[in-house]
């Protein structure tokens, strides 16, 4: 048995099985939909296709922060046992989820003085996040110790690239990333905006495409900009869609054609209700190891 857990949020948009097999105990987010609340939980209690079916019907999820005393719920357990937890968060630049479990932390140490409980802000979100966690596993199982990982995490996050478009801009405008004219100029000439997670873990707008052909060519040039190695790149690749995967599959394919190189196949997993209720149908993400975000 290893002497620390690594937790998560249900953000990391995984599949369910892949929390299992790694033994990740998770703080699941919630959300609430035509007045009824909801866990999100890998698409169990309502499913994917349902939940943005009914996002295009006109329905408008709003999300809860994870509470400090459900993150007490998750960390105290491991912590009672004898082990020592290292939680890594959803960035801080789109929920103050962080502080929850920083507070929950100084609660616990209090209690546990003789264990160690890290949080690290992973600055990434979606499947983002989930490759941050990915290779924190690797690294635990490869024999890292607990305060080594926090520090490479705290490190190497910054190299952690996301890039992503949509194709349904209400939810951008909902966001008040773009105003509401934008959203209704952009939709009648066929806009797609690409995107990205600034250093900070904020979102942030960085071109305006025409198309789906020329957004995914502009988002598969931006990993060949930005890949460690370039088109040389030989780590790993996620990805992450909503309710669109024929378009994340077109990404993968150029991917496939333009990096020989990626460790295994390309994961491609399903946008999270919780990230999803802010995204909306029609996005798909893409996440790679290269050099350091700046801006």
């Amino acid at each position: 048995m290893s002497e620390y857990i690594v937790t998560c949020c249900s953000t990391a948009d995984m599949p369910e099985e892949y929390f299992v097999r790694r033994g990740v105990p998770v703080a699941f987010y919630h959300f609430e939909m035509n007045g009824i609340e909801y866990p999100d939980d890998f698409g169990k209690t309502i499913s994917f296709p349902d939940f943005y079916n009914a996002i295009s019907a006109g329905a408008m999820p709003v999300t809860s922060q994870v509470t400090t005393g459900a993150f007490v719920e998750l960390f105290e357990p491991i912590l009672a046992g004898g082990q020592d937890v290292l939680h890594l968060t959803l960035s801080s630049g789109i929920t103050g989820s962080v502080n929850s479990a920083r507070v929950a932390r100084e609660e616990l140490i209090k209690r546990y003085p003789d264990r160690k409980l890290h949080v690290v802000d992973s600055l990434a979100a979606s499947s983002g996040y989930g490759l941050l966690l990915d290779a924190a596993l690797d690294l635990r199982d490869g024999g890292m110790g607990i305060d080594e990982l926090r520090d490479w995490l705290e490190e190497k996050k910054y190299y952690l690239h996301h890039w992503f478009f949509t194709s349904d801009l209400r939810h951008l405008k909902r966001g008040g990333r773009v105003s509401a004219t934008s959203a209704v100029v952009g939709t009648l000439l066929n806009i797609c905006p690409l995107l990205n997670v600034s250093n900070t873990g904020h979102l942030i707008p960085r071109s305006k495409e025409r198309g789906k052909k020329r957004v995914i060519a502009a988002m598969v040039e931006r990993m060949r900009a930005h890949a460690e190695g370039g088109v040389n790149y030989s780590g790993k690749c996620f990805m992450s869609h909503s309710a669109c995967r024929d378009d994340a599959e077109a990404v993968a394919s150029l991917i496939r054609s333009t990096f020989a190189n990626i460790d295994g196949d390309i994961r491609i997993n399903d946008v999270g209700t919780v990230i999803g209720s802010h995204t909306g149908p029609g996005t798909v993400a893409l996440f790679f190891w290269g050099d350091k975000r700046v801006d």
